[in-house]
């Protein structure tokens, strides 16, 4: 493991606000690469991420992905008193992620212009479902309905059946990265000026982005896209097929040269002569056609022994894999998949560690999930200065979290 010194954004310290997914995601991503996450959450039931399931030893396995090795300060901020140290802390740090809806941190007197008056250089990272401008800025959001109003979910799936959200945090794990990428930005220019800025990201916008052909579509041709399954409808033959044992791989053949090294892997190599899928227009008027000649060919065969021919003729392919799939995929376990520590039952429990290698930084430990508060005392009485008595002032009235009340 690297030391400290070597990540990138050693020495940033971070107070997260958020709840949930997109938020703590954005943390988690500048944590991997080095900075010191605070993360403040209620006193009583900490961040409500913490209740999802499934859950290993009374612990969410969710809220351990994102929030593992970040420090948990316990703080009320519907008192006076809470938000109080929010500003205290606020001055103290780089970077301050929230994602509550545009005009709550206005509202508690903690908008930019409060933190920024006493933190010139202070960058706020703001997370919420369309915006702090336009007309839906005050919308509420979650990430399923970044997914339809963004038109994710009308293109996803097959036409046969109804539009189609995600069965994980897609919208918000995208815009927490995404979020992450605007906070080291704005860090970046932060070294030329000396001043910060606000970082407004929206729940549907990365998506959107990345649907963003449907748009170009539309615009430039008058078509509205559909669902289409498994293809593209901007290449053939690619698409999931099943092999003789049962079992998925998925093969894009999206160019010609590919295409071609495909039709000789299935030794058809006369094919790419055929006027039918001699082109990738032809091939896709033709994409029902070429598509059970693929199936065909890939149903005669074991899925090893399909991938084996089709990797010796350098066709672009992969098995569909499940999660015990990748646990023991020796390429996984050396490059992508980390150890995470929690309760005692944690022992085994593996996660996806950062999303991209830097050549001089060998990445994070996941070394502990924090429980409720865990750190309310360390951070506020050595970071901030509180005495004893006024920690215990604030714990009696409930503004933050005493020292045996933390928990998982």
């Amino acid at each position: 493991m690297a030391e400290a010194g070597d990540a990138p954004l050693a020495g940033v310290r971070v107070l997260e606000l958020g709840a949930g997914y997109a938020a703590p995601t954005a943390g988690r991503m500048l944590r991997d690469f080095g900075a010191e996450v605070i993360k403040a959450e209620d006193p009583v039931n900490g961040d409500y991420a913490r209740q999802w399931v499934p859950q290993k030893d009374g612990l969410s396995l969710g809220f351990g992905r994102l929030n593992s090795g970040k420090r948990s300060v316990g703080i009320d901020l519907r008192q006076q008193g809470g938000r109080n140290l929010v500003r205290r802390l606020a001055a103290e740090v780089d970077v301050v992620v929230e994602s509550f809806r545009p005009g709550r941190l206005e509202g508690w007197g903690l908008g930019y212009d409060v933190l920024s008056e006493r933190n010139p250089s202070l960058v706020l990272t703001r997370i919420s479902g369309f915006g702090q401008t336009g007309p839906y800025r005050n919308r509420p959001g979650f990430g399923t309905v970044a997914e339809t109003s963004s038109g994710f979910a009308h293109i996803n799936g097959w036409p046969e059946h109804p539009p189609t959200s995600p069965p994980f945090g897609f919208a918000d794990s995208i815009a927490g990265i995404s979020a992450a990428m605007g906070t080291a930005m704005s860090l970046f220019r932060r070294e030329r000026t000396g001043k910060g800025e606000v970082v407004d990201v929206a729940l549907y916008e990365p998506l959107l982005f990345i649907v963003g052909d449907m748009v170009l579509k539309y615009t430039g041709l008058g078509e509205v896209q559909g669902r289409i399954g498994n293809a593209t409808g901007a290449a053939s033959p690619r698409g999931i097929y099943q092999s003789a044992d049962g079992k998925f791989l998925s093969i894009a053949a999206s160019n010609q040269m590919i295409a071609t090294r495909l039709f000789t892997a299935m030794g058809q190599p006369d094919m790419i002569e055929d006027p039918r899928f001699a082109t990738g227009p032809a091939r896709l008027e033709h994409n029902d056609l070429l598509q059970k000649y693929v199936s065909d060919w890939v149903e005669s065969l074991p899925r090893d022994a399909a991938l084996a021919v089709l990797e010796e003729h350098e066709v672009v392919c992969a098995p569909v894999n499940d999660a015990s799939d990748i646990v023991a995929d020796p390429h996984f376990l050396e490059r992508t998949l980390v150890g995470i520590t929690g309760p005692g039952g944690w022992d085994s429990v593996m996660t996806p560690g950062p999303v991209l290698h830097l050549s001089g930084y060998e990445g994070p430990a996941y070394d502990g999930v924090p429980g409720i508060g865990e750190h309310t005392h360390e951070v506020l009485g050595a970071g901030l200065g509180l005495s004893g008595d006024e920690l215990g002032e604030l714990v009696a009235g409930g503004v933050i979290t005493g020292r045996g009340d933390a928990s998982g």
